[in-house]
């Protein structure tokens, strides 16, 4: 039941994305081993600008399930 004229509380949107927020969760463990491997590398080279590139990477793979949960739930209508 919506609250309000925006309709933001979509259960089924909710429950659809769950098993694709489970896939994104674990590429988000990858993105945190990976960011921490940049972090190491950058600290040892920060003249690479690669090595930043790979961290800002790893970074959009750990806010991956909250991106995938707030599409699925913008999809489905009220």
């Amino acid at each position: 039941m919506c609250c309000d004229d925006d309709c933001r509380c979509r259960p089924l949107g909710f429950l659809l994305g769950l098993p694709f927020a489970f896939l994104s969760l674990i590429i988000c463990f990858i993105g945190i081993v990976v960011w921490i491997v940049g972090l190491f590398l950058s600290c040892i080279c920060p003249c690479c600008f690669c090595v930043t590139v790979l961290v800002e990477f790893a970074l959009g793979l750990i806010r991956a399930p909250i991106s995938v949960m707030k599409w699925f739930t913008e999809q489905i209508p009220c």
